[in-house]
């Protein structure tokens, strides 16, 4: 699992640095630069949305440790 997450973040960072590229600041929110401003926000989610997972994965993992000591 924790391979997987990588590749997925490996992809949203390849997401966001192609749209990077697609940017046009001078017209931020028309046409295919609003689209890729959206995509570089939904990458930096998806980003999140891993690190969150990783997190709760390492709590749960010192939770069940816990357990088994009898604390």
């Amino acid at each position: 699992m924790k391979i997987f997450i990588y590749i997925l973040m490996a992809l949203a960072v390849g997401l966001i640095i192609f749209n990077a590229t697609k940017l046009d600041f001078d017209h931020l929110f028309e046409g295919d630069s609003m689209v890729a401003a959206i995509s570089v926000l939904a990458g930096v989610c998806a980003i999140l949305l891993l690190v969150i997972l990783q997190v709760s994965q390492v709590i749960q993992k010192k939770k069940k440790g816990l357990k088994k000591e009898g604390v």
